[in-house]
């Protein structure tokens, strides 16, 4: 029998533009030999890197704070920063604050020398989601959701971008469905729906747990800030 794989923590970033018009998303596609969601149009994001909690970032909100501890032992500077970071390096995108900061860890350099922190305070907390079983990678992945307005880059320029993911774009949310999406994926954009039809944060935060056949998804409150 093979041992089942390790559940590895993640940050996915969702980054939303033109929220009040004609929203769209940034996504890519991942390579059709990939191990993990071969061919998949994704939102960038990754596994969290040791060294994510090594870096300086603006303070992430009160709220998001709480919700990012609810059932976690991560800090939720660590995945605020792991999701920026992807997002540098599979889009070239920086969510960033201006500051200089000196000895940058592997894997933050390219980033730092941009003179930018990562912009913590810019992300809320928007979805998670474990991979199922009998995926060949498993992840718990935290979503966190930020407008394209905080991009300290020109959206539309992917020059700087890893060849991770290709045929970057803006996908408009009203015809996200005619692209070949994971299960997840589709779930998380129709949330996405809902919650600029809404307006204001959302009450709760849903979590695809994949862990218990009586409540596959919970929802994550977190405590009330002072």
């Amino acid at each position: 029998m093979t041992d089942a794989p390790p559940i590895r923590d993640a940050a996915t970033m969702i980054v939303l533009r033109n929220r009040d018009t004609t929203p769209s998303v940034l996504m890519g596609q991942r390579g059709a030999k990939a191990a993990f969601m071969p061919g998949k149009f994704v939102f960038p994001g990754g596994a969290i890197d040791a060294n994510d909690g090594l870096v300086p970032a603006t303070p992430i909100a009160p709220q998001c704070n709480s919700r990012l501890m609810d059932r976690s032992s991560l800090s939720p500077t660590t995945i605020a920063a792991a999701a920026i970071r992807e997002l540098w390096e599979e889009t070239g995108q920086i969510l960033g604050h201006p500051q200089v900061w000196k000895d940058p860890p592997q894997g933050w350099r390219g980033f730092a020398a941009t003179g930018h922190v990562p912009h913590a305070g810019a992300v809320s907390f928007f979805f998670r989601a474990v991979t199922p079983t009998g995926a060949p990678r498993r992840f718990d992945a935290r979503f966190l959701l930020a407008d394209a307005e905080c991009l300290v880059t020109d959206p539309d320029d992917f020059s700087g971008a890893e060849d991770e993911l290709s045929h970057l774009q803006w996908v408009p949310l009203s015809h996200a469905r005619d692209y070949d999406l994971p299960f997840i994926t589709q779930v998380v954009l129709a949330e996405l729906v809902a919650h600029i039809a809404r307006g204001g944060p959302p009450q709760t935060v849903p979590f695809f747990a994949n862990d218990d056949e009586r409540l596959l998804v919970h929802r994550l409150g977190g405590k009330s800030p002072l």
